[in-house]
Parts: structure tokens; C-alpha cells; sequence
């Protein structure tokens, strides 16, 4: 059976949260739960850092800002993680190159960040930050249900994951217009600490306030 849907589902999984597919997938190797999982994921000193890193994660995702942030960071590591993921099992399985599954788990894997990224650029216009705890936890849920589910009908896995997929990137467009908005809140901060941080340095080198 070729592991092209597991490759993709876990590609969308590593765009939301990379730490947890390669620390489920460990687990679930380790486990003996399936022969798809390859052994370097499986190595204990792997899954230490990925529980650590993850334990990170799920952290930064519910404070509001740090989480953009964190997201900013990860532009590079989601995908590339995706990408080394795919074509680790696909090594393992033996039915699909190593760089088609590689191009496959790390496209995919940029795409779901974006809309992980856009949409928390979304959230982070509403003051309250009830609403990024929600949407990490469902995150997080929704990443570790998927990984565990795949295990058993990769299949099915892939067109969930997929339809997911093509749902964000419409919300995504959707929501352009509030990620727009928290983009010029974010420049007009910037702006107003530069200034305030110019303000002070006047005060201080004259000893009057300034005019």
C-alpha cells in the first residue's frame, strides 16, 4: 500500500504542529501500533526533545501576539519538518520516492502553517484571549485525532485532512481583511515605541520634556 496519504496527512499536521506529529508518530512506532513509523523517529533522545518542544509550543500558541510570533519562527521548521517526516516514511515504506514524498509533506505542510498563521493573525485582532486558547486546543486535538486515525485508514486520514486543507485556505481569504487590520495595529505599535523611545532619549540628554 503506497504511504502517499500518511505522507500528506501528516504534512498538513506538521503546518499546525510539528512536535506533536513527530512525537505521536514516534510513540506510535515505538509502540509496535505500526511498521510504518521508521526507527529514527522512534529514538528516545527524538522523543525527548520533541515532548520538550512541544510541551513549548503549547505554551507560546495561547498567549495572544506570541503566538504570531512563534509562527514567524516556524515559516521554515513546519515545512521542512513536513518534508523530512514524508520522506522518512516513504524511506521506510519502500512504495514512494524519497523526494516526491519530501516535496509532497513539506508543500503541504507550508500551506496548512499559512493558514495556522493568517488565522491566529485573525484572532489576535479580537482584545480578549479566550479565543486563542480555544483555537490551540482544537490544534492540538485536532492534529493528535488525525495522526491516530491515519494509523488505522490513511486513506480516509488524507481526505480529511485535505478537505481541512482547502476550508482554511477559504478562510483564510475570508478572514485577509482582519489579518490586514492586525498587520497595521502591529506597524502603528512599532511606530509608537519608536517615537516614545525618541521622546525619552530627548528628555534625557536635555532635562526638559520634550515639546
Amino acid at each position: 500500500m503506497s504511504v502517499l496519504p500518511l505522507v500528506f496527512t501528516s504534512g498538513w499536521a506538521s503546518g499546525i504542529n510539528a512536535y506533536a506529529v513527530v512525537l505521536l508518530l514516534g510513540i506510535f512506532g515505538a509502540t509496535g501500533l505500526t511498521d510504518e513509523v521508521p526507527a529514527s523517529l522512534q529514538r528516545t533522545d527524538v522523543l525527548i526533545v520533541a515532548a520538550v518542544l512541544f510541551l513549548c509550543e503549547a505554551v507560546a500558541d495561547k498567549i495572544p501576539y506570541v503566538d504570531s510570533v512563534w509562527d514567524a519562527a516556524h515559516t521554515v521548521i513546519r515545512p521542512l519538518a513536513g518534508g523530512v517526516v514524508g520522506a522518512l516514511l516513504a524511506g521506510q515504506s519502500g512504495s514512494l520516492s524519497d523526494i516526491t514524498a519530501g516535496v509532497v509533506g513539506g508543500s503541504t505542510a507550508l500551506a496548512s502553517h499559512f493558514v495556522k498563521a493568517g488565522t491566529r493573525m485573525a484572532i489576535n485582532t479580537s482584545p480578549e484571549p479566550f479565543s486563542n486558547v480555544a483555537m490551540s486546543m482544537a490544534e492540538d486535538l485536532g492534529v493528535a485525532g488525525i495522526i491516530t486515525f491515519a494509523m488505522f485508514n490513511p486513506q480516509a486520514a488524507a481526505i480529511i485532512a485535505a478537505v481541512l486543507l482547502a476550508a482554511g485556505l477559504a478562510i483564510l481569504i475570508f478572514l485577509w481583511s482582519r489579518i490586514r487590520r492586525f498587520l497595521r495595529r502591529r506597524a502603528q505599535r512599532r511606530e509608537e515605541k519608536h517615537l516614545a523611545a525618541e521622546a525619552r532619549e530627548a528628555t534625557g540628554a536635555t532635562g526638559l520634556p520634550p515639546r
